[in-house]
């Protein structure tokens, strides 16, 4: 026809190419962020196809198992939960701060999970200090009120010091006696808490992996609050879910692994979100710089200059001793305490402790001090080889400053003379760019990028996504799942239809000038399938970019007629000056009584070809008529399927 179009080009091996027109971009699914490690494929080859159905197949029987486990826990009964009027205002009224709508919206849900009957299974998402210990407080009161044990299960033994304390002092003056158990607590307070659990006269206990021993025994587990979940090992998980057949189970994570990130998205598991931050919270500045000696000194004494202090935190145990003497011949008028997992538990309490009280400066310390702990004085962050923690990590890390109203700030050193892993760089960059607060949500989608999905089930599904990339690899388990959950029946996806008007499709150059915006917006385009969405996303061009050049229009138009062709079955439509034919894919038509009716009423105006397509004999001398024609005619078509549901 001649005109302009936009396509992308799709190489194969063998150096073929294929074209594919932009209005059909939702076929594309990205492969994930390593694309050097993509096997290409002969273009019209079977290998491709053969790879997506062996599979599909492994993803409908994973599914089953999963929606399996799902059913089974939404079969089984769990004690209805219900607060008790006047004590939980009292006991709410006890936080001390404003509740933001996102963390209201989380505690609603969670109560009714309580109250509905069946085993609750939440994951609150909530950025690091956005508030999801509230959520698990309140969880708590209902049940511990209700008579029933409460278990609070979190990876580290100082993460389970603050949470005791934080649990205690919130219920304190009630009838609920709260005990911890991990290695900080000497042997006989643990063998009273152990025998307290078993005879129920405690109510709510903290502990580390401890509490998942087989030498405790709860006499009425009710409630299971998981703090951190990425930290727990598979063996730890597995006995979770042992502990978790019929009691309530609320998660909390401020990065939520990938593998808990895709059930929560793919509707198997309930998912709460808190996106806001409290009032007042700033983000944290981060900073990345070759490890320089006069930067760091500065950081660290302007912090002390403000009042505040300073975590430093280092990858190996091996690696504080250097830094230690690095420090004390740098900022030799800083007290610098240092910190790590293998200390005796004392020790470590003491230690932490006194750096909680202010009595130093900088704590130097493995990455034991990622998870929970609440020093709202310590607002600057310095990490030692930043290139040697995983993206999860580094921000677990940053989320330990910048918990009160003052600006942090985070400094990530690398090795002044040594190139990165591409995979660090790329690591280092999304959380530079990750500054906003709340992005913890963000980052399990980008960790899910760089490093594949993890597995859903057990420990082996990865090397699925190698086989066809992440993005389908989503979308075919979403689709598996949706076909379990309906009684096996197959979802259609994966086809676009072919549209042909012969006019300009395009976001031209001179109106979006960024190729990778213009890309972005036809992979939106690519997923529009209602009027109101494509006005919407229309309204959204004009308001950023100014008033649609024709090309446009006639972009959004095409969308429109598309979104029809696959709501009526059309694969191809081929409009030109004399009319429009229209082929159905697999030859099917959902109503083919009405249509063969409406065709009837047409007279001489349509016919049916014996290839089964539909040819509609129209006037339409240029793009305009040919354009809004065919959307009445698809429109026409797409009424008759309504009418066959």
């Amino acid at each position: 026809v001649g005109a302009p179009h936009d396509c992308l080009e799709i190489h194969y091996a063998g150096d073929d190419r294929l074209f594919l027109p932009v209005e059909n971009i939702e076929l594309l699914s990205r492969y994930g962020s390593d694309s050097a490690e993509a096997p290409l494929d002969k273009l019209g080859g079977g290998a491709w196809q053969a790879r997506k159905a062996r599979l599909k197949k492994r993803l409908l029987d994973m599914a089953g198992q999963l929606i399996r486990i799902t059913a089974e826990r939404q079969m089984r009964a769990a004690p209805a939960m219900i607060p008790a009027d006047g004590l939980y205002g009292e006991f709410a009224a006890r936080f001390p701060y404003e509740e933001t709508d996102d963390q209201q919206t989380a505690i609603d849900s969670v109560m009714d999970d309580l109250g509905a009957g069946k085993p609750m299974d939440r994951l609150v998402c909530g950025d690091v200090g956005f508030g999801k210990t509230e959520v698990a407080l309140r969880a708590a009161f209902i049940a511990a009120m209700e008579g029933f044990q409460v278990a609070v299960v979190v990876p580290t033994t100082l993460l389970s010091r603050q949470h005791f304390k934080t649990f205690s002092q919130r219920f304190s003056g009630l009838p609920i006696r709260v005990a911890q158990a991990s290695r900080l607590v000497g042997s006989k307070e643990l063998a009273e808490t152990k025998k307290g659990v078993a005879d129920g006269t405690v109510d709510i206990v903290v502990g580390t992996h401890a509490l998942l021993g087989s030498s405790i025994s709860f006499k009425n587990l009710g409630l299971l609050i998981i703090d951190e979940e990425q930290h727990f090992g598979v063996k730890h998980k597995e006995r979770l879910k042992e502990l978790k057949n019929d009691v309530h189970v609320l998660t909390l994570s401020a990065t939520p692994i990938p593998r808990t990130l895709q059930l929560a998205l793919t509707g198997v598991r309930e998912l709460s979100l808190i996106a806001t931050p409290p009032v007042d919270r700033m983000a944290v500045r981060t900073f990345i710089s070759p490890f320089d000696p006069l930067v760091i000194r500065e950081t660290l004494l302007r912090e002390r200059y403000r009042g505040g202090h300073s975590f430093y935190v280092v990858p190996r145990i091996s690696d504080l001793a250097e830094i230690h003497d690095f420090l004390r011949e740098s900022v030799p008028e800083l007290k610098v305490a240092v910190a790590h997992g293998q200390m005796p538990a004392g020790e470590l309490d003491d230690i932490m402790n006194a750096f909680y009280d202010g009595q130093y400066d900088v704590l130097l310390s493995t990455t034991i001090v990622e998870s929970g702990l609440d020093i709202p004085t310590a607002n600057t962050l310095i990490i030692h080889r930043a290139d040697m923690f995983g993206l999860a990590q580094l921000y677990q890390l940053r989320g330990r400053v910048g918990r009160s109203k003052v600006r942090a700030y985070a400094l990530f050193t690398l090795p002044a003379n040594r190139k990165l892993t591409d995979t660090a760089e790329r690591r280092l960059k999304v959380l530079q760019s990750l500054d906003t607060l709340g992005a913890g949500f963000q980052l399990a989608s980008h960790d899910l990028d760089i490093r594949g999905a993890g597995n859903l089930l057990g420990e082996e599904q990865s090397g699925h996504i190698k086989e066809v990339g992440f993005e389908l690899y989503q979308q075919m388990l979403e689709e598996a799942v949706a076909e379990v959950k309906d009684s096996g029946e197959v979802l259609d996806g994966g086809w676009s239809p072919q549209i042909a008007v012969g006019t300009a499709v395009m976001i031209p150059e001179s109106y979006v000038p960024d190729l990778q915006l213009r890309m972005a917006l036809y992979r939106r385009l690519g997923d529009l399938e209602t009027t109101e969405e494509i006005d919407g996303f229309g309204a959204e061009l004009i308001d950023r970019f100014g008033p649609l050049p024709e090309e446009v229009t006639h972009l959004l138009k095409i969308v429109f007629i598309k979104a029809l062709c696959r709501k009526a079955n059309v694969e191809k439509l081929d409009a030109g000056p004399k009319g429009v034919v229209i082929h159905f894919r697999k030859r099917e038509f959902p109503n083919p009584v009405g249509l063969v009716k409406f065709i009837g009423e047409q007279g001489s105006l349509a016919k049916i070809r014996a290839d089964h397509s539909v040819v509609f004999m129209r006037d339409w001398p240029n793009a305009e008529k040919r354009l809004a024609g065919s959307a009445v005619v698809m429109t026409q078509l797409a009424r008759l399927v309504d009418k066959a549901a």
